[in-house]
């Protein structure tokens, strides 16, 4: 994404948004990048991901830095590689340089950071080092600052500019090709790990790397699954949850739910369609001023009329939504914010996705709602709904007993081919309603079939 913009108009950018975070605070502001976690050994580490709050403001990946901003104006503290390290990870560039690409007025050695540091707020760290560094500066540090920083932040970060739109959509084009390739690798897969690796490959060879643990499974009930060990059989549902994430950070996520054999079952049919109806009427209903909670109710109401229909559940749709009784089948939230994270600033708990004076429900199935916002021009949002016979729902007693009367669980074990369906697109809020970023990726039952089978 940086690639794209020039580095006049890449600093323009940041110098933007730290703009709109001095117009919020009155208060110096320190954010680190965050450091590598070692697998074992200290020379031997996982993937760097500096802090996306540090990358929002700073605009690249920068390993043990810190940033202090005051007003507009952003002071680089990072410590250069020592001559040495080029041996095993060649030239770094000079603290200078950096500062000159992303626009910092100035730029000191790490160690000088607790001379400007105080009266500053700050972002709880992620990872030890970083936190024992910021444990050092709690004499200057403002701690009564940091939930006022934090909410400053969710309101620059909530609305993306530009920049931003055109990261989540670069994202979402290589997330696109991946699900492309796993349906294509599909047929002659004998696991999982097959379809997993097909999909990754696609990522990886776009200089990407996966917005979160892919989800390549057969077990399509268990919502976050990360086991690829099983054989693909005729008669089974993939549900592929995954997405790419470009070299900047902004996130894609996209699932697709397709049939092993290339073509669903009459049972996974209709349970698609009802998925797929959800899905759609949640979309067509995104635009300013709408509040994501009742866009959820509706993919909820669409679920309920939908599994009448089929014969699965018993009763009014919305008196079985008040019930909850829909919950049985779908537990979850029906998406999230997307930016920098594919679940973006949810590191700031329930401050990004719940607007100021509300709180979780503690319904069934709604209380794992992580957005609870008025939808505004700008906002990227999933949309996810799904259908699941999670084991440990549908045979616990004290359920079993409630919703007795609304379920028709002899019908129910017609559709033991229908593990889970899910069904997730990536949607922008526009001045005129929305645009689906994942468009491209087809929805419809035949072109899934077609894909798989093609």
């Amino acid at each position: 994404m940086q690639a794209a913009i020039a580095s006049q108009d890449w600093v323009t950018v940041l110098h933007r948004r730290r703009q709109r975070l001095a117009a919020r605070v009155n208060f110096p502001v320190v954010l680190w990048a965050g450091l590598p976690s070692p697998r074992n050994f200290p020379a031997n580490v996982y993937p760097f991901r500096a802090s996306s709050h540090f990358l929002y403001y700073a605009g690249l990946p920068l390993m043990g830095a810190a940033i202090h901003l005051q007003d507009d104006r952003l002071t680089l503290f990072w410590d250069e590689t020592p001559p040495a390290a080029a041996l095993w990870h060649g030239p770094s560039p000079t603290r200078d340089a950096i500062a000159a690409k992303i626009g910092a007025d100035a730029a000191y050695p790490l160690s000088e950071l607790p001379t400007f540091a105080r009266g500053a707020a700050s972002i709880a760290a992620q990872d030890a080092e970083t936190a024992s560094a910021q444990t050092l500066l709690r004499g200057e540090i403002v701690p009564s600052h940091d939930r006022a920083l934090a909410e400053a932040i969710v309101m620059g970060r909530l609305i993306h500019d530009e920049a931003a739109i055109a990261g989540i959509r670069s994202a979402a084009q290589v997330a696109m090709r991946a699900h492309r390739a796993g349906m294509a690798a599909t047929p002659s897969a004998k696991t999982e790990s097959a379809v997993r690796a097909a999909m990754e490959h696609v990522i990886i060879a776009h200089n990407m790397t996966c917005a979160y643990n892919s989800i390549v499974t057969v077990q399509g009930e268990v919502l976050h699954n990360d086991r690829y060990h099983h054989v693909l059989k005729t008669g089974d549902l993939l549900l592929a949850d995954v997405g790419a994430e470009a070299p900047t950070g902004w996130a894609s996520d996209i699932t697709r739910t397709w049939p092993v054999s290339g073509r669903f079952s009459p049972t996974q049919r209709a349970i698609y369609d009802v998925v797929l109806a959800a899905h759609d009427a949640c979309i067509a209903a995104i635009q300013p001023g709408v509040e994501y909670r009742d866009i959820h109710l509706l993919a909820c109401q669409t679920l309920a009329e939908g599994l009448v229909e089929v014969g699965i559940l018993k009763g009014h749709p919305e008196d079985l939504v008040e019930q909850d009784a829909h919950a049985l089948f779908f537990p979850h939230g029906v998406g999230h914010l997307l930016g920098l994270d594919v679940h973006d600033m949810e590191d700031l708990g329930d401050l990004a996705g719940y607007e100021i004076g509300r709180d979780r429900s503690d319904r069934f199935g709604l209380c794992f709602l992580r957005l609870d916002r008025i939808l505004r021009t700008g906002m990227a949002v999933t949309i996810e709904p799904g259908f699941y016979q999670v084991p440990g729902i549908l045979n616990d007693p004290a359920r079993r007993d409630r919703y007795r009367d609304v379920v028709n669980w002899e019908r129910l074990k017609q559709f033991g081919d229908v593990r889970g369906i899910r069904i997730e697109d990536d949607v922008l809020v526009t001045v005129t309603g929305h645009e689906v970023l994942t468009a491209d990726l087809p929805t419809a039952a035949p072109a899934i079939e077609e894909m798989v089978a093609g």
